[in-house]
């Protein structure tokens, strides 16, 4: 049986496994390794380094920095709202579930970015377009998630609240919406990735401002150093969101029984219990075998 790594040591295989990764790309690319992948095109990671240096210094990484996390934020509250109420809606109502889910079935496959030209023509203004793109990516991964945890409730919690005089209201409070927090975060977390993807697509197609626009334009200069900052920070954001949901999601579901792998804890040995005793049979008569023998008999005549 393997010995429990401590949590700092889990840590330093971390910080190992991101240097050993950063170190095979400077090595290929410091080298020109040309097989079958063209490592040549690539840029080194001090030449990433040193664009990131100079980009940190400048003003213009901050304002994209804080346009991005405006539309991020805005658009994933939006979602986040408004998919927990259309998902426990659909869930709980056959007549909500009859008019919206068609709509809403239709749409689910369409991906976000397809809808730039709808927001373009539909939104007086960029901002608000990139806004309900990032919406969108997170609505339906919400709204889903949403709508299975609540249809996998269990009857009887709901019939429990009932008992004791609990109206519609109470219900939603006390049951449905905890029963169903981890499936919605669960939705939270994937709408939070999805909405980087689409919000970046968007900034590069519509955007002025924004990390996916600045991403954008490094390209069509040739400043290669400078898509790397973007896709770094694209990266590093994405984590620190997603990050942020997840540890939200633990704390408000702090009641529920933690069954998920713990690398610090160790197994427990089985409590050895007594074995149960015989059941107790009452004792046969003997006439009563013939009696239950002569009925079976009549029966089958």
């Amino acid at each position: 049986m393997s010995r429990p790594v401590p949590r700092a040591g889990r840590y330093v295989l971390r910080l190992l496994s991101l240097a050993a990764a950063l170190g095979l790309w400077q090595v290929l690319t410091g080298l020109d390794v040309d097989l079958w992948l063209r490592f040549s095109q690539f840029p080194t990671v001090t030449e990433v380094a040193h664009a990131f240096a100079d980009r940190l210094a400048g003003g213009d990484y901050w304002t994209d920095l804080t346009d991005s996390l405006t539309r991020i934020i805005t658009g994933f509250l939006l979602a986040a709202v408004l998919g927990v109420a259309a998902g426990v809606l659909v869930a709980r109502s056959r007549l909500a579930e009859d008019l919206l889910g068609p709509v809403l079935e239709v749409v689910r496959p369409i991906p976000a970015i397809a809808l730039v030209p709808v927001a373009i023509l539909l939104f007086p203004s960029n901002e608000q377009g990139i806004v309900f793109i990032t919406f969108t990516a997170a609505f339906f991964p919400v709204l889903v998630s949403t709508r299975h945890a609540v249809r996998a409730l269990t009857p009887v919690w709901e019939e429990a609240v009932r008992t004791m005089g609990g109206g519609r209201l109470r219900i939603l409070g006390s049951v449905v919406l905890p029963g169903a927090l981890p499936g919605i975060f669960g939705g939270l977390s994937v709408g939070i990735g999805v909405s980087w993807i689409c919000v970046i697509s968007a900034e590069m197609i519509s955007g002025q401002y924004g990390v996916g626009y600045r991403t954008w334009q490094d390209y069509t200069i040739v400043n290669y150093p400078g898509v790397f900052v973007g896709m770094v920070t694209i990266g590093v954001l994405g984590w620190l969101t997603s990050t942020a949901v997840e540890l939200l999601g633990r704390r408000l579901t702090r009641w529920l029984p933690r069954t998920s792998y713990d690398p610090g804890a160790r197994p427990r040995a089985p409590r050895a219990t007594a074995p149960a005793p015989p059941p107790q049979t009452a004792p046969v008569r003997e006439g009563s075998v013939s009696e239950a023998e002569e009925a079976r008999d009549e029966h089958l005549v």
